[in-house]
C-alpha cells in the first residue's frame, strides 16, 4: 500500500510558498521558477489525495444507506 500524503502538511508547505512570494521586494527568477514547480507538484498530490477523500466518504456513505 502506498503512503497517504499529509493534507494538512502539503497545504503548509504551499503557504510557506506563497508567504515567499509575498515578502520578495525583488523576486528572484530562477528561485521563483523552483518554487512555483515545486507549488504546481504539490497542487498535483493535493488534488489526487482529495479525490481519495471523497471516494472514501462516498464508499461510506453507501455503506450507510
Amino acid at each position: 500500500m502506498t503512503k497517504k500524503i499529509n493534507i494538512k502538511e502539503k497545504l503548509g508547505k504551499l503557504e510557506e510558498i506563497a508567504s515567499w512570494f509575498e515578502k520578495q521586494k525583488e523576486v528572484d527568477v530562477e528561485e521563483g521558477l523552483r518554487r512555483v514547480k515545486e507549488g504546481n507538484a504539490l497542487i498535483k498530490e493535493l488534488r489526487e489525495r482529495l479525490r481519495e477523500v471523497e471516494n472514501e466518504f462516498e464508499e461510506l456513505k453507501r455503506d450507510l444507506d
